[in-house]
């Protein structure tokens, strides 16, 4: 058999996008065949379109929206690397730029003149985005010059707004406390954030873990079995694992933050120390991520909001409007705007995007949907 599907490049990430009538609406059945599309049974995805990295074995699943005020409906899904599952827990705002052209290059919204909004909601989450893409002359573009760390490489320019991504104090903290000591094994406690905006995260305060928050990507690769046990003792706190379940690696999303230095990206661009506000090193996974996720930025940025929390201590109080981050692909902006009580209602962040392909995915008939 063999399925229509496009490949998209979206900030640091690149995700198979799939028309929802184009493939099983059954989640058992989509994921039997996205593992097998993928290749996602072997560690390397050599016999499948999967790109063995957890920024590059992901999809994307779009159909209309029948939620009034928003456009398409997006299903996300973080693709297995040699384990044949698929996570389904989780929203991935790099793919969301991506859907937001696709959309609109695929003609499911209306090109508006020199730009286009693009209202989205992820079905993981039921977080809504807002897409503004780049339609000069009211014409949509294959190729751009916007860029964003981690490439060199242009495309089309995408302002991604995350709507109400805190929703409420309650749910961003979902412990209470802005900041907490977390016992991790038998070492000594170390000191968290945990937050829910964006995404479910664990910020780990960098010093209390002797260490400095921009590790090379080889000291995280090192580090992946510690910070494993970090998410996994944090999830139960954060209300993400049942009683008895076993904690997955998709969510909460795990990092480390600390005061600015100045550093090499891994283009090899140097940047200094007073060019950004706090150094941030994430897992994507189970594997360093080579820059940010945007829901992971989102919530490193509602975060910095906060009294006490492990940002606003390393960057000396609560933070401003924008939000600077020291990744290794280079300084990340984030913009909070309509700032109630503490709580950003706005939180953008500028991407690109490129539709690199127009597919049909021959997949094996272990992907084939079951007879009834």
């Amino acid at each position: 058999m063999h399925i229509p599907a496009t490949l998209v490049r979206g900030g640091t990430s690149k995700c198979w996008l799939f028309n929802q009538v184009e493939v099983p609406a059954d989640r058992g059945e989509l994921e039997r065949l996205l593992v097998a599309a993928y290749g996602a049974t072997d560690p390397v995805e050599l016999d499948g379109v999967g790109g063995a990295t957890p920024t590059t074995s992901k999809a994307a699943v779009v159909s209309a929206s029948p939620q009034p005020g928003v456009d398409v409906d997006y299903l996300f899904a973080q693709v297995g690397i040699g384990t044949g599952s698929v996570e389904w827990t989780s929203n991935c705002g790099n793919c969301a730029t991506g859907v937001a052209l696709y959309v609109v290059a695929k003609g499911m919204v209306p090109v508006t003149g020199d730009r286009t909004r693009v209202v989205m909601r992820n079905t993981n989450t039921g977080a809504v985005l807002e897409g503004i893409v780049d339609t000069p002359g009211g014409v949509v573009h294959h190729f751009g010059r916007q860029t964003v760390p981690g490439t060199r490489a242009g495309g089309v320019a995408v302002g991604l707004t995350f709507r109400d991504p805190a929703g409420t104090t309650a749910l961003l903290l979902p412990t209470g406390q802005a900041a907490q000591d977390l016992r991790v094994g038998a070492a000594e406690p170390v000191r968290v954030s945990m937050v829910t905006a964006g995404a479910p995260v664990v910020l780990v305060d960098a010093a209390s873990a002797g260490r400095t928050g921009a590790e090379s990507l080889e000291r995280m690769t090192a580090d992946v079995p510690w910070l494993r046990t970090v998410r996994h003792a944090a999830a139960p706190l954060m209300g993400l694992l049942r009683p008895g379940g076993e904690p997955g690696d998709a969510v909460p999303k795990v990092g480390l933050v600390g005061p600015p230095v100045p550093y090499t990206t891994t283009l090899g661009e140097p940047v200094a120390a007073e060019e950004y506000d706090v150094s941030v090193r994430m897992l994507s996974m189970n594997a360093p991520h080579p820059a940010i996720g945007l829901t992971s930025a989102v919530a490193v940025a509602a975060a910095g909001l906060l009294e006490e929390s492990v940002v606003s201590r390393t960057t000396g109080g609560p933070t401003d409007e924008w939000l600077r981050l020291g990744t290794p692909a280079g300084v990340v902006a984030v913009r909070c705007t309509d700032v109630r009580d503490g709580l950003p209602h706005r939180v953008t962040v500028q991407r690109a995007a490129r539709l690199l392909a127009d597919a049909r995915i021959y997949v094996p008939e272990a992907g084939r949907p079951q007879a009834a």
